[in-house]
């Protein structure tokens, strides 16, 4: 059974419509990257996910009882303001110290609990909204596009965590992305949006349909992952989070960046 399945909705403010006839479903454990050009309507699709913006038609379905963690793009918190990762992540109030510290842990940064919010470097303060995305257990992880203003080896480095999160909790990932360099190598599948569903399937598909690089040239897949990320093995404990770097078993390096 899918986690959520979303059946021809449209979106629209007023008289624009953002979103036409889009379709899609994400199974369990299941990683799917939603990319597209500025303004495909990348970020309406997730607010429609979280029930944020309603569809004018269509219908998305939920499994019952379904617990979806959220990374927002970015968190302004007031610079005077004093206030601990730890207070943070008990917001309002429901949250005990075990699931913070663990939670931190699976976000790779264990050692941020007492750190004052606004002492956190932007990939810290990241690694705690994901920490806090991920605190009452998701069964599906949605994130919009949660790594913009890293570098690129910033980047990198969240997207393996978001992989070790899959690994360790098992819960689905759905995640906007721009950042087409990185986002392939993370990806069981890929969706192409520009204000509808262009096309949509496993990296090196998406990549090599002509609607993919209408929108991102013919060129982009050599600047998108060196190495495409197998996911039919398990990784030994060697591997770790570090797992990134090339392994003869983990990894294989793409015809299209040769």
């Amino acid at each position: 059974m899918n986690l959520i399945t979303v059946e021809n909705i449209n979106v629209g403010y007023g008289a624009n419509t953002v979103l036409r006839n889009v379709s899609l479903a994400v199974a369990p454990r299941e990683i799917v990257t939603i990319v597209g050009p500025n303004g495909s309507g990348k970020t309406t699709l997730l607010r429609a996910l979280i029930g944020a913006a309603r569809p004018s038609s269509g219908h998305i379905t939920q499994k019952p009882g379904l617990r979806i963690g959220y990374v927002p793009q970015k968190l302004h918190i007031d610079p005077t303001l004093p206030m601990t990762v730890e207070r943070f992540l008990r917001l309002p109030g429901r949250t005990v110290r075990a699931a913070c510290a663990q939670a931190l842990e699976r976000a790779g940064v264990p050692d941020l609990l007492q750190r004052q919010m606004s002492a956190l470097s932007g990939g810290q303060m990241q690694r705690v909204l994901l920490a806090r995305a991920l605190i009452n257990e998701p069964e599906l992880l949605l994130l919009d596009e949660a790594t913009q203003g890293l570098d690129q080896p910033g980047s990198a480095a969240f997207y393996r965590q978001i992989e070790e999160v899959r690994k360790e909790t098992g819960c689905a990932i759905l995640m906007i992305s721009h950042e087409l360099h990185v986002v392939m190598s993370a990806s069981d599948r890929v969706i192409c949006l520009n204000g509808h569903v262009c096309c949509e399937g496993t990296p090196e598909i998406v990549s090599a349909a002509p609607e993919y690089r209408a929108l991102f040239g013919s060129g982009t897949f050599g600047a998108l992952a060196l190495y495409r990320h197998e996911h039919d093995h398990d990784h030994d404990e060697t591997c770790g989070a570090d797992h990134a770097h090339h392994h003869p078993h983990s990894h294989k390096k793409t015809e299209a960046a040769e």
